[in-house]
């Protein structure tokens, strides 16, 4: 990875808790968790290849879905291959382990003085095949863990798991000294490993989803067209590989919530499209929302901001390389396992302008939401986007100073994210009529524009009007 862009911060931060370890000799906790694939584990190995210094014995284990005597089996094997004070004696085939319990308790107790690293990978596979880990680690990190210089790493893509992990009524609540998230890559991170301008990254930012494994593949000079022509050539690249993998890790058995998650992939928003198109109950519809919504964090579910209340849910993939990969590349896998990935490329040739259209939408709403507060956008706190239930009025862009049901809308916008066509004079028409439709507006509710490609002289009438370099700024 290109001088690990984007990382450094996170590695820096693994290497001020493992010298608070050094220094007071007492157990240091670290909850690690983020989107699979985002990189946590390869972070954590480059921190513990070059981060610590002097260099500290580590072990990393990776659960796997093993059964309970399969993953002890395997943790007392990776103990054994490391540096630990502890691997001599498993080594020696003094030591067996039955239990977390026994085996973490080993660890510390044979630390004695010596500073040292333990990674669990994939935690909250360890927790689905032994529901007593979480109170079983509170007692040996209260009793041992805490009192020994252990750096200990708990790592999890399974992000509603891991953020429970530390609420009031769990066992470790109170435990890690810090909770860590780690995020894809931003615009400007892609930006700077790519080398590409500001509108050239936002787009590979619809495409990759800033994925590090990914966006290395990308090689520099190559247009976005060439990386897609190559990756889509080959069935077993990262780019294929990696929504396959996603797919199979989060859904092992959830059929129902796979087959949802593809129907919004495909395009479909509201509850009654999603359930024509998939096909199946309204009650099952719901179950599987409740697991992509809530426990997976994989849908936005968006509502209309504006001063009256809506019901009218929108949902969407909430990630952006995910979204891609349901769209183009998992329903036309027949085509690419064949040899004819520029049969896949002509097709999303053809669907692109319109697919990207939509998709820069909740990046460019991130995007100001990290300007704010700015003068520019009134007393905005908040950003959304409007829509009625027949579909005749849809505002792209609505700020307020509040997410539910605000006294005033601050601003209404347009996002032209289009080539070779300007932001003008019709399109600064549409969103000032557009601005009547939206509940809570007002003649001071400022108009807002975003163009791809900039702004003619009778667009430039706006209160703001953002270009790409502007929202490439607020990722720095």
């Amino acid at each position: 990875m290109n001088n690990f862009v984007g990382r450094r911060g996170y590695i820096a931060t693994l290497e001020a808790e493992l010298n608070r370890v050094r220094q007071t000799g007492r157990g240091r906790l670290v909850s690690m968790r983020g989107r699979r694939r985002v990189g946590k584990s390869r972070l954590v190995d480059e921190f513990l290849r070059r981060g610590g210094r002097p260099a500290v014995p580590y072990v990393f284990f990776t659960a796997s879905r093993q059964p309970l005597a399969r993953e002890l089996e395997m943790f007392a094997q990776d103990v054994a291959r490391s540096e630990l004070p502890a691997a001599a004696v498993v080594r020696g085939g003094g030591v067996t382990f039955e239990s977390w319990d026994g085996a973490l308790t080993f660890l510390a107790t044979a630390a004695g003085g010596t500073p040292q690293v333990i990674v669990m990978d994939e935690f909250p596979y360890l927790v689905e095949q032994d529901p007593s880990l979480e109170a079983t680690l509170q007692k040996v990190w209260d009793r041992y863990l805490r009192e020994a210089p252990v750096l200990l790493v708990l790592i999890g893509s399974d992000i509603s798991m891991m953020s429970a992990l530390t609420e009031y009524d769990r066992p470790l609540y109170g435990r890690p000294t810090l909770e860590m998230v780690v995020q894809p890559f931003g615009p400007h991170e892609t930006a700077e490993m790519l080398d590409l301008p500001s509108a050239d990254a936002i787009d590979a930012q619809l495409v990759l989803g800033g994925f590090p494994q990914i966006t290395q593949e990308w090689r520099p000079g190559m247009s976005m067209w060439d990386f897609l022509g190559e990756q889509l050539s080959n069935p077993t690249s990262p780019f294929i590989v990696g929504g396959e993998r996603i797919l199979s890790a989060e859904f092992p058995e959830e059929a129902r919530a796979r087959q949802v998650l593809a129907t919004i992939g495909s395009g479909e928003r509201t509850f009654t499209t999603i359930q024509r198109r998939a096909g199946i109950h309204e009650t099952t519809l719901q179950r599987a929302l409740e697991v992509l919504v809530g426990q997976k964090r994989m849908v936005s579910a968006e509502r209309p901001l504006s001063s009256k209340a809506s019901r009218e849910t929108h949902y969407a993939v909430a990630d952006l390389y995910l979204r891609f990969w349901l769209r183009f590349v998992g329903p036309n896998m027949a085509e690419i396992e064949r040899g004819r990935g520029d049969v896949v490329v002509a097709r999303i040739r053809e669907d692109w302008s319109a697919y990207r259209g939509k998709a820069v939408e909740p990046l460019v709403r991130e995007s100001i939401f990290r300007m704010l507060p700015d003068e520019r956008f009134g007393d905005a706190q908040y950003v959304g986007g409007y829509w009625t239930r027949r579909g005749d009025v849809e505002v792209d862009l609505v700020g307020a100073g509040q997410k539910t049901r605000p006294e005033r809308v601050a601003f209404v916008g347009s996002i032209k994210w289009r080539e070779r066509a300007t932001f003008g004079g019709r399109d600064l028409g549409r969103i000032a009529a557009q601005r009547e439709e939206v509940p809570g507006t007002d003649e001071d509710t400022a108009l807002i524009g975003v163009s791809r490609e900039g702004f003619d002289e009778q667009g430039r009438g706006l209160d703001a009007a953002l270009v790409p370099e502007d929202l490439m700024e607020a990722w720095k």
